[in-house]
């Protein structure tokens, strides 16, 4: 069982580590659907400003190139096994919020809908399987048993 749990953890990851590599690939184009679907709140105005200014980039592009290197590092941490707890929970809230912004189907009229719904439904179906990551963590100590009760 712990080589099936390992290789499925492993090909999961792949998923992340893809999507991010094409984000830093393509990080304008990134950058621009980000812009189109993303607000800065006028409370964090100033911050990204600051930003903008010390790195020379626009918001959309610093949030691309954070959003590409995060889905990698999470990616390669869950499919090596260390701390994918830790990441498999930071993930939930990431594809929690990109569902928000990005699939939004509640917007839209209902047969342009349906391809966001669908695409809304696989990242609850990914937030499930980040759940198991995150309860299920490195395994089963010698000392516990690998299904307790809650």
């Amino acid at each position: 069982m712990p080589a099936l749990v390992t290789f499925g953890r492993v090909l999961f990851a792949v998923l992340f580590m893809y999507t991010g590599a094409t984000k830093l690939f393509a990080i304008q184009p990134t950058a621009d659907f980000i812009a189109s679907k993303v607000t800065i709140p006028a409370m964090l105005a100033p911050y990204t400003s600051q930003l903008e200014t010390m790195t020379g980039m626009p918001m959309p592009q610093l949030l691309a190139m954070g959003a590409g290197g995060f889905e990698i590092l999470a990616g390669l941490m869950i499919a090596v096994n260390f701390g994918a707890r830790f990441f498999a929970i930071l993930l939930i809230f990431f594809v929690i919020a990109t569902t928000f912004y990005f699939h939004d189907f509640w917007n839209q009229p209902a047969p342009e809908n349906a391809k966001t719904l669908i695409e809304a439904l696989k990242n609850l179906s990914i937030i499930g399987a980040l759940f198991m990551i995150a309860g299920y963590g490195k395994g089963p100590r010698p000392n516990e048993p690998a299904y307790g009760d809650i």
